[in-house]
């Protein structure tokens, strides 16, 4: 059987030409990585051939034993990576080489920044790494074959980088992809054997599976020319890399630099990891995990399309990537590798979901990790600060998602707060609790949309007054998470904007009858401000023991929704209850006066509905009527003009 040769010349999308001119021109900082990426290349596709023929054993064909060949000819100055991997089909290489149809490539090129350095460092984690190739190249030919396909079914990739590629049907006899590149003229270093071999042991070590080169033949002395042409025989190859799971091996026998090559290797970021925990179970679920946390959070943490999580191996043998039932939701930014030595070889992702065994390495994983982020936020703060600007806000998620480590959690996320004038978070709730005024007895926090309107939010005027700290949130989910946190280490957590402000031992009785006497001479206007706002704006208006300096403010019941909240709900096109607000009034500001001793209804009417649209507004919310509310304004700033 045969397949009839069919070539075709095909554009590149407009975004792998954009990749391609950043390889081009502008990585020769950084150029060996094009081997360290087309080696992890080589691997992955080696370990899916493995994973696939535990079902189906056809596909070793006659060579079961995976590895990767790297061969270099100084006549036709080409370096060649060989694989007898998986291999791909005509239509796998036109969806991943030719067109790269994943959302990957237009999101590496919005996160570019023009620092040659730190775009250097994006090109694996966005998944175009195979585009490294061109930092060397001025041609690259790609030929595969896919494995159980027949000879006739190989193809030939072929570009030079310049806006087109060409796509060719061919014979090749063996599984897997042979990528040759066609060096540049002034790239000969990488047509040395010993420059080539110091790359894979600087980056490749550490790859599970035997990576080749020729024997290196030594030239024979005078006399034994013709004894050694006699001897001539084929070609030997000899492996160049350590070849073992490095998860395996004892963490004393294991270097820093070795954990950041291996790092970079299963998370295919440049960056060295911030942190790892490397450790091995035995007893009745025995394996072996080495978990690192990212110095940067990768473009597609907040992807909901993209799955995350770490490595699963069986008895060395690779099963999944993303195996997302090892470590909860929270902590998907998390890479690494687990190797269990009692999973069953065809482990799916249904037994996953069902195993106690699963179960058991997912509680021991969290554990580590929090554990690993506990030390880092006690003894080395600094560190600890560059990580939570990174994952902070995933972070938060964690109290509403992990109920048996919540007050671990909790103790790890960070706020800013009135304490500090900056808007960096840096606060935890132990350092809260540490400053909390004597008869405290509650920790108060303010949620809002940007940090201003935090900081300056009338809310605050009391607790400015009396010296006492209040966090700041302004994350989006920081609703979140606050709706999740009702307390910590036996101190309640309570907005500012909810309920009745009762500020408990903090607030004299004085001060609490001196409040309810001034409600009492001011009844006659309260009830004239909600028979003018009415029952569909207001749900009850009262006087305020929160203001000191603003006139009104807006507040919600305790079990209500908070504004904030249904403003982010409904900006993601979520349907949220409307929640009629409770609006308070500081009966000592001169406005309020006024408006109490104010005869003509309309303006008092147009007074108090700009007074309930400035108080809106002074939390972030948005004017049902903008129009409406700058006529009443153009109205009395007119009336004051006459004056």
């Amino acid at each position: 059987m045969t397949v009839e040769a069919h070539k075709e010349t095909l554009d590149f999308q407009a975004e792998v030409s954009q990749v391609l001119n950043l390889m081009i021109r502008s990585l020769y900082s950084n150029k060996e990585i094009f081997l360290r990426e087309l080696i992890s290349n080589a691997s992955d596709a080696a370990e899916k051939l493995r994973f696939e023929a535990l079902t189906d054993e056809a596909l070793f064909e006659d060579d079961p034993d995976p590895k990767i060949r790297v061969e270099f000819d100084k006549d036709n100055r080409t370096v060649t990576i060989s694989d007898n991997g998986i291999g791909m089909s005509r239509q796998e290489v036109t969806e991943t080489i030719g067109t790269i149809a994943n959302s990957g490539t237009k999101q590496f090129i919005e996160a570019l920044t023009g620092d040659q350095s730190k775009d250097s460092q994006l090109i694996g984690q966005f998944g175009v790494g195979f585009y490294s190739s061109f930092i060397v190249a001025d041609k690259v030919t790609l030929i595969t074959r896919r494995a159980g396909l027949g000879a006739e079914h190989g193809v030939c990739w072929e570009s030079d980088g310049k806006g087109t590629y060409t796509l060719e049907t061919v014979d090749k006899p063996g599984r897997g992809t042979d990528v040759i590149l066609h060096l540049n003229e002034d790239e000969s270093e990488f047509l040395e054997n010993y420059r080539l071999r110091s790359v894979i042991n600087k980056f490749s070590d550490h790859v599970a599976m035997p990576i080749e080169m020729l024997k290196e033949v030594y030239p024979a002395p005078p006399g034994e020319e013709e004894e050694q042409d006699k001897k001539e025989e084929a070609p030997e190859y000899e492996v160049v890399n350590k070849g073992a799971a490095l998860w395996m091996r004892p963490k004393s026998e294991i270097s820093d630099e070795e954990y950041a090559e291996f790092y970079k290797h299963v998370s295919h970021d440049f960056d060295e990891p911030l942190a790892h925990a490397h450790n091995r179970v035995e007893g009745t679920n025995e394996y072996s995990s080495l978990l690192f946390i990212p110095k940067r959070a990768p473009f597609d943490l907040w992807d909901r399309d993209q799955k995350h999580g770490i490595k699963l191996y069986v008895r060395r043998v690779f099963i999944m990537d993303e195996a997302d039932k090892l470590m909860p939701h929270y902590l998907r930014f998390v890479k690494g590798i687990v190797d269990s030595d009692d999973l069953p070889l065809n482990v799916s992702r249904e037994i996953l979901q069902h195993s106690r065994k699963i179960d058991s390495i997912r509680t021991a994983n969290t554990k580590r990790i929090l554990s690993l982020l506990e030390k880092m936020a006690k003894k080395e703060p600094e560190k600890y600060t560059e990580f939570w600007e990174q994952f902070g806000q995933v972070m938060k998620e964690g109290p509403g998602e992990d109920m048996a480590n919540k007050e671990r959690v909790s103790g790890l996320l960070r706020f800013a707060s009135t304490h500090n004038e900056g808007d960096e978070q840096s606060v935890s709730l132990e350092d809260y609790i540490g400053r909390m005024k004597e008869g405290q007895d509650k920790i108060y926090y303010i949620t809002a949309d940007s940090m201003p309107a935090a900081r300056h939010s009338p809310h605050l005027e009391v607790f400015r007054k009396k010296g006492i700290e209040v966090l700041l949130m302004v994350d989006r989910v920081d609703e979140w998470l606050v709706s999740h946190l009702m307390e910590y280490k036996g101190q309640k957590i309570q907005s500012v904007a909810k309920g009745e402000l009762d500020l408990g031992e903090l607030e004299d009785q004085e001060e609490k009858k001196e409040h309810e006497e001034t409600a009492k001479e001011h009844a006659g206007l309260i009830e004239r401000l909600k028979n003018v706002l009415g029952e569909d704006t207001v749900k009850e208006v009262r006087v305020s023991s929160r203001l000191t300096d603003s006139p009104a403010c807006l507040v919600v019941e305790d079990t209500d929704m908070s504004a904030n909240l249904e403003r982010l709900l409904k900006s993601v096109g979520q349907e949220a209850p409307s929640t009629k607000p409770i609006m308070e009034i500081n009966v000592d500001h001169p406005l309020v006066n006024h408006l109490d001793n104010e005869p003509d209804e309309k303006r008092f009417a147009d007074l108090s509905k700009v007074l309930f649209d400035q108080a809106l507004l002074a939390e972030g919310g948005q004017l049902k009527d903008p129009a409406s509310f700058v006529s009443r304004l153009n109205g009395l700033m007119l009336q004051l003009a006459k004056q």
